[in-house]
């Protein structure tokens, strides 16, 4: 009879109060959807073959626009840089600057694309999205878990299309190999719960 009473009250005191038990990540939110078009801040690199004094980082202005040698100032904001590539090289032969010009891009850096992570952690921001980047390594740039977060209550909010959906998620289940990292995209939204006392 008490043994009966002891595990009833324990059984009590998890759904009252909350026990600490393993926990995993369920991930129900659609898979992030990777853009590569251009936009305001984004640095890439462009190449002219053959004209190596020529400058060769270049950013995208707040308007879109950038200021390519010979042709001048160029719209390519939601552009791939495959199409800025084909853009360039024909007002570069319809202005009569090269016959065949063989031109390269190749992105850098997407500013124009951000992850925001919010409450318990260090330094809470917005940071640039590059290729790959995951939940872990987003937490890693806000500096990591403040000393009163919940590493098992992470909330990821993404926003696909119209829809807006948020997840909870463990840290501690991550960073133990009991659930995967969660890719990123572009808008996403982290915020890191506090541990109540």
């Amino acid at each position: 009879m008490i043994h009966r009473l002891y595990v009833v009250l324990i059984a009590l005191a998890c759904v009252v109060g909350g026990c600490a038990s393993p926990q995993t990540n369920t991930v129900t939110l659609p898979p992030p959807t990777q853009s590569t078009t251009l936009g305001p801040g984004d640095v890439f690199e462009m190449n002219i073959v053959g004209e190596d004094k020529l400058p060769t980082t270049y950013m995208v202005s707040p308007d879109g626009s950038v200021d390519f040698p010979y042709v001048h100032r160029m719209h390519v904001e939601g552009m791939e840089p495959q199409a800025v590539v084909d853009a360039l090289r024909n007002a570069l032969i319809s202005q009569g600057y090269f016959k065949d010009p063989s031109v390269m891009v190749r992105v850098t850096e997407y500013k124009s694309k951000v992850v925001s992570v919010l409450g318990q952690v260090k330094n809470p921001g917005t940071f640039p999205l590059v290729p790959g980047f995951t939940l872990v390594q987003a937490l890693s740039r806000a500096g990591g878990p403040a000393a009163v977060a919940d590493v098992n209550n992470i909330m990821l909010t993404r926003t696909t299309g119209k829809v807006r959906r948020t997840i909870r998620l463990s840290l501690q289940s991550i960073t133990e190999g009991r659930s995967a990292d969660v890719p990123l995209q572009s808008g996403d939204v982290i915020t890191v719960g506090e541990r109540v006392f």
